[in-house]
């Protein structure tokens, strides 16, 4: 890892304007999952009452410095607006795909930062203030669409993610989170840097603040008379997945309480949380949408701890 970086008041200060947008936030699990090896993020409860935790300006450090990983949403729900738009491609062929648009941003005008990720990068872009997240997202669809590049959905297995992930928000809802740029990926455990400047986070953030920043007006300008594709203009509608009933076996779906949909997943409180007096936000337990037999607690319960809370514990091998 090197030696240790410190980031000081100006560097925190300034990667705060640039990327956070609300308080809420989620953390990287320093440790594995024991069965799928990947290392989840979570929403931090406060110890005794479950309330969700405010980013905090030692938070950012702690994440700037390696200590601890964040992810950070895109949109306010009492403005509906972003900061910023977050494309993440991790897929063959993604970072030709995502060099098109950066270079079709150019042509607006707009400079985007490209991010190095594990499998792909990230191309970030700057708003001079936040913008309405629905007028962000018909701009990076439309580029998209006249560029040819694909934008992962259902079954479309391939394809570049858009941050914000949503036109809109209800007042308790969160949307999708995005790894925080400049910290340490927990599962690769290295830095993934923004190219264009030196391996330096004071370095890196001036290159950031130097950035021209998309204004309200020709964000506006680029989008007239254009609207979000209708495929991406619905609010999924959850629904959970029909089972077979002469199956004998254990089904998640039949022990929790009301679900709703996050990306992939349905999410809904966890019982061995609930039955420790935690998961007040009811989001630590997420379902496959497409396999409801996978679920993870974000929080650390193991499924022996879940099965043992429905009244179901795992039968014992002979």
């Amino acid at each position: 890892m090197g030696n240790p970086i410190k980031a000081n008041a100006t560097v925190v200060a300034a990667y705060r304007s640039l990327f956070v947008n609300r308080l809420a936030y989620t953390l990287q699990s320093p440790r594995p999952h024991t069965e799928s090896g990947r290392h989840y993020y979570f929403r931090p409860k406060r110890k005794g009452t479950g309330a969700d935790l405010s980013l905090t300006t030692q938070m950012i450090r702690s994440h700037l410095e390696g200590a601890v990983t964040i992810g950070l949403y895109a949109i306010n729900p009492t403005t509906q607006r972003s900061k910023w738009v977050a494309i993440d491609a991790d897929y063959d062929g993604a970072m030709e795909d995502l060099l098109k648009l950066q270079h079709c941003l150019s042509q607006d005008g707009v400079e985007a930062a490209l991010e190095m990720s594990r499998r792909g990068g990230h191309l970030w872009i700057f708003m001079s203030a936040p913008a309405l997240a629905r007028d962000c997202r018909i701009y990076v669809h439309d580029l998209a669409a006249r560029l040819g590049v694909p934008v992962k959905r259902g079954a479309l297995a391939e394809g570049i993610e858009i941050f914000p992930k949503h036109n809109e928000l209800g007042p308790q809802e969160f949307g999708n989170a995005i790894r925080g740029p400049l910290g340490i990926h927990r599962g690769a455990n290295r830095r993934y840097w923004f190219y264009g400047a030196d391996y330096d986070l004071e370095k890196q953030i001036a290159f950031l603040q130097r950035l021209r920043k998309l204004t309200t007006d020709e964000l506006l300008k680029f989008i007239t008379g254009k609207s979000m594709p209708p495929e991406f203009d619905r609010k999924p509608v959850v629904s959970v997945p029909l089972v077979n009933r002469s199956a004998h076996e254990f089904r998640i779906l039949e022990h929790v309480g009301k679900v709703r949909k996050m990306g992939r997943n349905f999410v809904t409180r966890c019982p061995s949380c609930a039955e420790a007096g935690h998961d007040h936000g009811a989001d630590n337990l997420a379902i496959s949408i497409q396999d409801p037999r996978k679920y993870i607690c974000w929080a650390g319960c193991t499924k022996e701890m879940i099965r043992l809370a429905v009244g179901c514990p795992i039968p014992a091998r002979s």
